[in-house]
């Protein structure tokens, strides 16, 4: 029953944890992989500057296309200044007719109005039953901005203010067009931007990953050195490496020497020491087998 007891009450030693691990095959602990760490800065480097350089690129393309389409509207809105005349009565003419052949087929995506105050909208066919919204006011430069009064239809508008020779009257002259030419214009620069960015930073991150790996391999070849060299039996690391990697290697074969050295100082200590006793201990085996009287004191 003692027995018993006493090994009822012993701990088990499977599920007890060793108090001590071996230092030579305990794992050396890491911060991480390099490569891992290089694939993101260049990745996050890569897409900040896709991202800027993308609404960089689409700014000043897309302004550069909205800048063409309102020449366009200038062109006419000046051939429409140049061709106004006033009337007997007071009210405004073309002496000769705008060459757009759109102007004359309603709702063709092209408009022009000259408004003044105290006279009827003198309006391109085009606009058939509608007109041009717009608050009074003076635009001695033209004007020019988007415009949501047609339904469906949103527009692009410039406006400039004149007073013709023969008039007292403030003339506002305005011209507008359809923005669907313009919109598809822009999204189908946009469409060549998004492919040609995505088609850049693919093989950028592609680059990336390819130099972290070159660029690595030298720490690679150090590994498979060291493998070799202990596989060998050698003392020394003498493959030609990078200079940014030669310093490691030479403290590397520094640290071998040493270790070299204190294995060298460690047998010839354990040579002296056991020279030291060799003499004693033959001196007590002599007299043991002699069975000389004074052994103890031996």
């Amino acid at each position: 029953m003692a027995s018993a007891t006493a090994l009822t009450t012993l701990p088990d030693r499977a599920g007890v944890e060793p108090l001590h691990s071996d230092p030579l095959t305990a794992e050396a602990p890491h911060t991480g992989s390099l490569a891992r760490r290089m694939m993101l800065i260049a990745a996050a480097w890569i897409s900040v500057l896709l991202l800027l350089g993308g609404v960089a690129l689409d700014r000043t393309i897309s302004g550069q296309i909205t800048r063409n389409y309102d020449e366009q509207l200038g062109y006419v809105l000046n051939a429409m200044i140049a061709s106004t005349e006033v009337d007997p009565y007071g009210d405004v003419f073309f002496n000769r007719p705008l060459g757009d052949q759109r102007f004359l087929e309603p709702n063709s995506g092209m408009y022009w109005q000259i408004r003044g105050a105290g006279h009827d909208d003198y309006a391109s066919r085009s606009l058939w039953d509608r007109s041009l919204e717009s608050k009074p006011h003076v635009d001695t430069q033209p004007h020019t901005y988007n415009s949501l009064q047609f339904r469906d239809e949103p527009l692009r508008v410039m406006e400039r203010t004149i007073i013709l020779p023969g008039s007292e009257t403030r003339w506002q002259f305005t011209v507008a067009a359809s923005r669907k030419d313009l919109d598809q214009q822009i999204r189908r620069v946009r469409s060549i931007l998004s492919w040609s960015f995505l088609v850049l930073g693919l093989g950028l991150f592609i680059m990336a990953g390819l130099q972290s790996w070159y660029g690595l391999g030298p720490l690679r070849r150090i590994s498979r050195a060291i493998q070799a060299m202990r596989a060998s039996g050698a003392n020394r690391l003498t493959e030609p490496l990078p200079l940014e990697v030669q310093p490691m290697v030479e403290e590397l074969n520094d640290l071998l020497a040493h270790t070299e050295r204190q294995a060298e100082e460690a047998r010839t200590h354990a040579g002296n020491l056991a020279h030291a006793l060799k003499t004693p201990l033959t001196v007590v085996m002599n007299a043991a087998t002699a069975h000389a009287p004074d052994l103890a004191e031996t």
